[in-house]
């Protein structure tokens, strides 16, 4: 059965659930890998040929978190086609992704943030754009947690500036409200009074962040910008995500609800958010481990 015209169908449908374009193209390249194989092969679309593509797979150095996607591409696949009528039963329901080990976030100290933030205020708002913004995107990924793509699409509509609430469009267009405290108001009300183009930007015009031209900021220029800033700290080497990490051990480490976290970060399980209490955890035992005498 070749398979390989149900594609852009496939494509049409991944795109319609609201699917990443990064995702949509990695599940494309997966399934179409495995066409190809099963091609070349003259196999039956069956659990065997699916775990014979996935050995060929690991036999050729892919890792673990690779094999996971793929085993999940195909499965999304496969199920798709059941719904779709294009085959009787799904031969992805008994294929089982490897176990991964999941790696602790890393995270930033509070007295690295503390000082990195005290240097930030302190550079002049006036004539300053560049520092505005380094400061307010620094202020508003720590503050509420959220991802750099989200912090792109923000709007200045999107601003309620009497409750200090944020609405951000994550993953799948859904949308949340974030708080925010007085030190991102502050960077906020800086930059929109003396950093933001005071011209209305001919493609973003409601864009919060804006390059001097009046485009909204790239999403590879604002990893450059929290990784120039968090090298200056002890933290070395790191992006925007360590913010977000940080940021959500930092409210769990002062005694934030799991759910409440949960509900900042955007994610759809409770499963994912408690890494963070497996870090908090951590952090206790490795001071515990430094400053307790009988340790």
């Amino acid at each position: 059965m070749d398979l390989t015209d149900e594609l852009t169908g496939y494509g049409r449908w991944l795109s319609s659930r609201g699917t990443s374009p990064n995702t949509q193209k990695a599940y494309l390249s997966d399934v179409r890998d495995y066409l190809e194989f099963q091609k070349a092969t003259k196999a039956e679309l069956n659990l065997e040929s699916l775990r014979a593509w996935l050995y060929k797979q690991s036999e050729a150095g892919a890792t673990k978190s690779t094999l996971a996607r793929k085993t999940s591409s195909i499965k999304v696949f496969t199920g798709w086609l059941v719904d779709e009528g294009k085959i009787d039963s799904d031969p992805g329901l008994r294929l089982r992704s490897p176990k991964l080990d999941r790696p602790l976030p890393k995270v930033a100290s509070e007295k690295s943030l503390s000082e990195l933030f005290e240097r930030l205020s302190a550079a002049p708002s006036r004539g300053n754009p560049q520092g505005l913004m380094a400061r307010l995107v620094m202020e508003l990924l720590y503050a509420t947690g959220m991802r750099v793509s989200e912090l792109r699409g923000l709007d200045v509509t999107d601003i309620d500036h009497s409750r200090q609430l944020l609405k951000v469009t994550g993953k799948g267009d859904k949308q949340r409200m974030l708080p925010f405290g007085q030190s991102a108001k502050d960077a906020l009300d800086d930059w929109l009074r003396f950093g933001r183009p005071a011209f209305d930007a001919e493609h973003s015009p409601d864009s919060l962040l804006l390059t001097s031209r009046g485009r909204r900021v790239g999403v590879r220029q604002l990893y450059d910008l929290v990784a120039k800033q968090l090298a200056t700290t002890s933290t070395g080497s790191a992006g925007p995500h360590t913010l977000r990490h940080s940021a959500a051990t930092h409210l769990l480490d002062h005694g934030a609800d799991l759910r409440a976290v949960q509900e900042i970060l955007g994610h759809a399980s409770l499963g994912t958010t408690q890494i963070y209490t497996h870090v908090s955890v951590e952090r206790l035992r490795s001071s515990f481990e430094q400053a307790h005498p009988r340790a």
